[in-house]
């Protein structure tokens, strides 16, 4: 512990987001830094704790005590070394993660100001390759077996990224025209700058992993026999959908329509007028209350829509730091606001979706009515009542952002394993990450009997 009376004396302090009238006219990443001083400070709020509870939150098994007190002591080095010996891709966490380890600190269970370990861990990695600590290995030994990785995303990535280090010879399968997966399709540019993302597969690259983009891969008994072991990391590719009346309509989308879409223009693609998903000058409604709507609306306003509702069919969570149900350490499942709420946006809870109106073929509005839940006298899933009664939200555009459904998955050849969200269902990055790091070793044990 480089301070052990710095939890005491020193407040969490968190870098905070841009200017609100400033961020919602572009895409740039809404989160600030902290100076170099202060991002120590934090650091050295670190308990280093006999029982290191983030450490068993993280999926990764981040040893946050560990590079938090090197990043105090200025050891930057040091505190990457650390840091990336669990995590292969800190730039991607420490930007999009929800930190479970912050709800695990002790700090947050003594007074709510857990150690800021995202930030913390963002500032070592961008410091690490801004100093140059970062360097493709040129040396890896091959072992002279070849592995297929099927789907680029984060599952993927850490999979192909330990097995190449392992001396494996690597080939990435992606269907779209380039790597990240949600990371770059999903993920709006103002949460997660694609660049971000271009310099970590140029790096992988250059130690040798080959991309094969566009090229959607069917895993079959011929595909397997022509590599010694393939990884499927394709993820959930299938939204949940809302089968109503009125579900035809133009102007009723995925929530990815929007935001890969979006991400595509950013790039340089171009759409024609009936191709391209706007909330350009429409009253907006989102629906689903979970990171994917939060992004639609974050995206809506960037657009210049006219307003957003989100709705969620489920109970309003707690509110405040503590939730009853899922204590500390555990991750509580609390009210959350994020910078796209800040922005604007109506949010409303217990809302079942009825039907979707519209006009010669085009949304005019939802037709949507307040529900309750009752517990079930059988048993399991509590029972949806009908509240109030109908009434009709006014939108141009909608947006389906309730989820992927798992996948499943035929009978594979045994030299085939499956990981992240395409073994699990939709997850966070962190542990598709681990997933695919998991999977890496369990192939080079299956291939080292």
């Amino acid at each position: 512990m480089g301070n052990p009376k710095a939890f005491l004396e020193i407040h969490r302090q968190e870098a905070g987001y841009r200017p609100l009238h400033d961020r919602i006219h572009d895409f740039g990443e809404v989160e600030q830094t902290l100076n170099t001083r202060e991002r120590k400070l934090q650091a050295s709020r670190c308990m280093d704790c006999g029982v290191p509870f983030c450490h068993w939150a993280c999926p990764l098994g981040n040893k946050a005590p560990e590079w938090n007190e090197a990043l105090y002591l200025s050891e930057w080095e040091s505190a990457f070394h650390l840091l990336s010996a669990t995590n292969p891709f800190p730039e991607f966490t420490g930007r999009v993660c929800p930190a479970l380890c912050e709800k695990a600190c002790v700090l947050n269970r003594y007074n709510h100001e857990p150690t800021t370990n995202r930030e913390n861990e963002c500032a070592i990695i961008e410091t690490a390759f801004r100093e140059g600590f970062i360097q493709p290995h040129t040396d890896i030994k091959r072992n002279g077996k070849h592995i297929a990785v099927i789907g680029a995303g984060p599952a993927g990535l850490a999979a192909a990224n330990d097995l190449n280090l392992m001396g494996y010879s690597v080939t990435v399968f992606e269907k779209n025209e380039t790597a990240g997966g949600l990371l770059r399709f999903g993920i709006p540019n103002f949460k997660l700058n694609k660049t971000i993302i271009d310099r970590r597969i140029q790096l992988l690259e250059d130690e040798g992993i080959v991309f094969s983009y566009g090229e959607e891969v069917e895993c079959n008994e011929d595909f397997a026999k022509q590599y010694d072991a393939v990884v499927i990391a394709t993820g959930t590719p299938t939204a949940r959908n809302l089968s109503i009346p009125g579900r035809e309509l133009k102007g009723v989308h995925f929530a990815l329509e929007l935001l890969s879409q979006q991400n595509r223009v950013l790039a340089g693609m171009t759409f024609t007028n009936d191709e391209r998903v706007t909330a350009r000058g429409k009253d907006v409604l989102v629906i689903g209350g979970g990171d994917t709507g939060s992004d639609c609306i974050g995206t809506a306003h960037r657009q210049g829509c006219k307003s957003v509702t989100q709705i969620e069919i489920m109970p309003r969570p707690v509110e405040g730091p503590d939730d009853p149900a899922n204590p500390w350490p555990n991750f509580p499942r609390t009210l959350k606001t994020t910078s796209s709420h800040e922005e604007g946006c109506i949010r409303r809870w217990n809302i079942n979706t009825l039907e979707f109106l519209g006009k010669d073929g085009h949304l005019t509005g939802v037709k949507v009515q307040e529900i309750d839940w009752k517990p079930n006298p059988n048993g399991g899933r509590p029972l949806m009542v009908e509240k109030g009664k109908p009434e009709v939200i006014k939108a141009e555009l909608v947006l389906l952002a309730m989820g992927f459904l798992k996948p499943e998955h035929p009978q594979y050849p045994e030299n085939v394993f499956v990981c992240g969200d395409a073994a699990n269902g939709a997850s966070l990055v962190v542990r598709a990450m681990a997933s695919g790091k998991q999977t890496a070793v369990k192939i080079n044990q299956y291939l080292s009997r």
